[in-house]
């Protein structure tokens, strides 16, 4: 077995499976220290998957799998430093969270999120690059960027159009608002929805199930069905820098931050 156990996320290698968890309190929110770690994760990934043949992501936490980037983390250091600092800081930070999520969206292995709970903004797009989404029925989805000024910028816009049709994607983008499990399954986007506290343990069924068959046909299948938007993706990083210069972006930072409420980030 090989493992890993960091300040935000945490790795281990058994039978075959590689699990990476979450752990950041109160959410999983995705700052510096937790995209230091992906980077460490993907930097060995190749090894892990020489010995594996599915990877499971999850959350440790009660709050839910993952509520999106550190709001307060970005609002605080584009306070720091000048405009025009602060955006190239922005983009360097966009950049290196598409490096980890394009490479875990290429990953040769068979990959399942088990979400639960919050599933928001930067954690749904972290959901988005896994081949299955397996939802605990209290699971709740959503792009809340917009009240903020914002686009998602993981790239959960190119990764939606991949993978869901246009009504959904607007509906989730352009809306703000929360979709259950229930929903979510009715338009595609989590392959199995189960009971309460039960994701972890139906993907790790799931995992063992994968593993009975010839690894080289799952890998041809999935680079067949799952093309990478790369261009697309490079785009959105620019149309977010582009927004998060503007007045609005500053002034919903700034509320975010200022809030009393236990949860914000939600609608």
């Amino acid at each position: 077995m090989e493992c890993f156990r960091g300040q935000s996320i945490s790795w281990a290698l058994r039978d075959g499976v590689i699990e990476l968890a979450l752990h950041r309190e109160p959410c999983n929110e995705i700052g510096s220290l937790t995209l230091d770690e992906l980077e460490k994760f993907v930097s060995v990934l190749d090894e892990l998957e020489a010995e594996a043949h599915a990877l499971i992501v999850y959350s440790e936490l009660k709050a839910g799998f993952c509520a999106g980037a550190d709001l307060r983390e970005l609002y605080r250091r584009s306070q720091e430093l000048v405009r025009k600092d602060a955006a190239k800081g922005v983009r360097d930070y966009l950049e290196r969270i598409h490096r980890v999520l394009n490479a875990l969206d290429a990953s040769p292995l068979t990959t399942i999120a088990a979400v639960h709970g919050v599933t928001f903004g930067g954690g749904l797009e972290l959901a988005l690059v896994c081949d299955l989404i397996v939802a605990d029925k209290m699971a709740r989805f959503c792009f809340p960027e917009l009240r903020l000024g914002l686009i998602p910028g993981f790239g959960g816009i190119p990764r939606l159009k991949r993978d869901l049709g246009n009504a959904v994607v607007r509906d989730l983008l352009l809306t703000g608002r929360s979709f259950n499990a229930t929903k979510v399954q009715q338009v595609g986007l989590v392959s199995q929805v189960v009971a309460e506290g039960e994701s972890l343990r139906v993907a790790r069924a799931t995992a063992a199930q994968l593993g009975k068959f010839d690894r080289r046909t799952a890998i041809a299948a999935k680079r067949f069905i799952k093309p990478i938007p790369y261009e697309e993706l490079k785009k959105e990083i620019d149309i977010f820098c582009e927004l998060f210069a503007q007045p609005a972006v500053e002034a919903g930072l700034r509320k975010f931050v200022e809030s009393g409420d236990a949860q914000p980030y939600l609608p």
